[in-house]
């Protein structure tokens, strides 16, 4: 399987991102890998601390592509996870991915979007094309009975060219 870090033919490889911030709504978490479950579905870390990049998709900083982070937005106790701030986020916010091996990323949000939650658009999932970061958690409505959130928040993010 690919681990997400390896490069396109002419391009170069981007480092892991270890840590997500966005100052201006109080988002800071780490992150760690995540792939995909035995029915198809990106896994999300269990601590609602810890945001999740897609490691069989780009990597933040990739010259191609879409970079994902997820994360929840709340955990079983209710208490509101990291990504919950993203709630709160607006076009212009300032998004920066930490990478061990490499400078920071800097993104700015350009869109934000709630969709169904089997709807997310398989764009959110591209390895080619501009690069961008695209930030996903659940969204409302919330029912128990019919598998929690109904719902996810896409937020898309443009690598700032300073």
């Amino acid at each position: 399987m690919p681990s997400g870090t390896e490069s396109l033919p002419g391009t170069t490889a981007a480092e892991p991102p270890e840590r997500v911030r966005l100052r201006d709504v109080g988002l800071d978490a780490r992150v760690q890998p995540v792939g995909v479950t035995e029915r198809g579905d990106m896994t999300v870390p269990d601590d609602p601390s810890v945001a999740g990049w897609y490691r069989f998709g780009p990597a933040p900083g990739s010259p191609e592509g879409s970079a994902v982070l997820v994360g929840h937005v709340d955990g079983e106790t209710g208490a509101l996870g990291e990504f919950a701030a993203l709630y709160d986020v607006r076009r212009g916010d300032r998004v920066e991915v930490r990478r061990a091996k490499a400078a920071p990323i800097v993104y700015r949000v350009v869109s934000r979007a709630t969709v169904p939650k089997d709807e997310l658009p398989p764009s959110a999932f591209r390895r080619t094309g501009d690069p961008v970061l695209t930030l996903i958690t659940c969204a409302p409505p919330f029912e128990p009975e019919r598998g929690g959130y109904l719902a996810n928040l896409v937020v898309t993010a443009e690598p700032v060219r300073e």
